[in-house]
């Protein structure tokens, strides 16, 4: 879980550093696609965004041995993150791969 945490840390990073210098590309298409894409990607900002804590809280918890304290959080954290990351990669391949 802590080579996960480096790992998104260091994605994190680089995507940031990259469209710091890049900038954003908007999405192309109309209709239901252009629906599709934005309802995934809010959803995906909005949990990226609440992972952080959560993981933090996470990981914190797991280091101190606080077990029971850190499963209840875990639970929730889990799912978000793979959600997050899942959507990432849908996100990208919808808008620099597939239009």
């Amino acid at each position: 879980m802590l080579a996960a945490l480096v790992a998104s840390t260091a994605f994190l990073t680089s995507y940031v550093i990259c469209h710091a210098h890049t900038g954003s590309r908007p999405f192309p298409w109309r209709g239901g696609v252009r629906i599709a894409y934005f309802s995934i990607l809010i959803t995906h900002v909005v949990l990226a965004a609440t992972i952080l804590p959560l993981a933090l809280t996470t990981t914190a918890r797991g280091l101190r041995a606080q077990y029971t304290r850190h499963v209840k959080v875990a639970r929730w954290t889990l799912p978000i993150w793979l959600y997050v990351s899942v959507t990432g990669v849908v996100i990208y391949v919808l808008l620099y791969r597939v239009y």
